[in-house]
């Protein structure tokens, strides 16, 4: 998990100058050496964001909004444009908040319901990613609110294509994945008919969005699994910086980037390619393959170790993420440098190793994850871990070799479980008028 995941960030509101460019945001006129007045304190306090400490908790929470009008901040108003190429939630920057949900298509509903829905979906995506109401039926949950980054993103998994009869235009590649011997995998929240994967930097609008897709659906589908997860918020770091999982680790380093010249070929369905002959893949052409697991870390076992132990199953350095050869997070591994006593710096079964393309046939995918948290067992024993998505063209080159060589010996093994898994297909963006799989459902 440690070496391929999105390492964009953006750039940190905590350097952010002011709106002028000329420095720090101003404080009201007080400098560093002179007092600030407890009505100077509360007239500020909302517009500088400035967050009160226990003693001052109570004053700050009764200050009375501000008249003068605020005007969004960057991280409210960044927006993500539904139209493209591609459909957006797959090279969009990673997000502080996230929902995947899964349905199941109700009974009787087939091809022209599933087209109506993905209609209904389309429309309301392209609405809220603008910033804008869902409708007529809108909640009003994130009125106050700008796009804040949102992204919906929508995928088939195997089952839709007989639910809709269009079980000739299954691709190959959505084929279920093999059976992995570190799956412990709970069905009831696995695969599913229609994928749904949501993220925006604000929490508020990531459940608007989830709310206002599961109400689209009506009676056409019903929801099958449900998850939820966060990332850090951009700007929580003093620099931008690679992200690290709930194991403390910096983890993204290797994953492919979309400057990279066979970026497209490895992570989208080319417009034409190799098993086009039989039209399976035409209406696939600028998609991917989304692989999602829900895995869960076995925190209390993990944190047991020493920093040095974690290290060596992972093969990078906790602190900065460089790789345990030497240099900095960027620098190549030396799979061969040994210490005086002749073993091996980075060991043989280090999930960085394992993992590395060069490794596994070139096998790459990009890496898109959430961490999670959903509470602690009886025992206390926290129900926390990674919601794993990787992006690739074709998951039989992509995803499951990889797998399959980390089932063989990787040291990270003991301290995880896959406990649910999904393959969908994930189609190209739609066009401006159209809506997502439209090509498939209208072809």
């Amino acid at each position: 998990m440690a070496d391929q995941s999105i390492p964009q960030a953006r750039t940190p509101e905590a350097t952010r100058g002011a709106p002028d460019g000329s420095g720090p945001l101003d404080t009201g006129g007080a400098t560093a050496h002179e007092g600030i007045s407890r009505r100077r304190l509360l007239g500020t306090a909302g517009a500088t964001g400035l967050v009160l400490g226990a003693a001052g908790g109570a004053a700050g929470y009764a200050a009375a909004p501000s008249s003068a009008a605020t005007p969004l901040t960057s991280l409210g108003s960044e927006r993500v444009m539904f139209h493209g190429k591609h459909q957006p939630g797959i090279t969009t920057p990673m997000q502080a908040c996230g929902h995947l949900v899964a349905f199941d298509l109700a009974a009787g509903a087939g091809r022209k319901e599933a087209a109506a829905l993905l209609r209904r979906w389309s429309d309301t995506a392209r609405r809220l990613m603008a910033g804008e109401p869902a409708g007529t039926r809108d909640t009003s949950v994130a009125r106050d609110a700008g796009p804040s980054s949102l992204t919906v993103t929508f995928g088939f998994g195997h089952s839709f294509f007989g639910r809709t009869g269009l079980e000739e235009q299954r691709p190959v590649a959505l084929d279920p994945l093999p059976d992995f011997s570190s799956d412990h995998l709970d069905k009831s929240r696995s695969n599913g008919d229609l994928w749904v994967q949501i993220g925006a930097d604000d929490a508020l609008v990531a459940f608007h969005a989830l709310r206002a897709i599961q109400q689209d659906a009506g009676s056409a589908a019903r929801v099958r699994w449900q998850m939820n997860g966060f990332n850090r918020s951009p700007g929580a770091t003093a620099h931008p910086m690679t992200a690290r999982n709930l194991m403390g680790q910096v983890d993204g380093t290797r994953n492919p980037k979309p400057a990279d010249t066979d970026f497209e070929q490895r992570v989208f369905v080319p417009e034409k390619s190799e098993q086009a002959g039989k039209n399976e893949q035409a209406w696939m052409a600028n998609g991917s393959y989304a692989v999602v697991r829900r895995i869960r870390m076995l925190l209390d076992d993990w944190e047991t170790l020493s920093v040095k132990a974690q290290e060596d199953v992972i093969g990078r350095r906790k602190s900065d993420g460089a790789p345990l050869s030497g240099g900095i997070e960027t620098t190549e591994m030396d799979l061969e440098k040994t210490d005086k006593a002749g073993n091996l710096v980075i060991p043989i079964n280090a999930h960085a190793r394992i993992t590395r393309p060069d490794q596994n046939g070139g096998a790459a995918m990009v890496r898109r994850p959430f961490s999670y948290h959903d509470g602690f067992d009886a025992d206390g024993v926290p129900d926390a871990g990674l919601l794993f998505i990787c992006w690739q063209a074709d998951p039989l080159r992509g995803f499951v070799p990889v797998q399959r060589k980390l089932d063989r010996g990787d040291a990270l093994s003991r301290f995880i479980r896959h406990e649910a898994s999904g393959l969908f297909a994930v189609p190209g963006g739609a066009a401006q008028g159209e809506y997502v799989g439209q090509r498939l459902l209208e072809g």
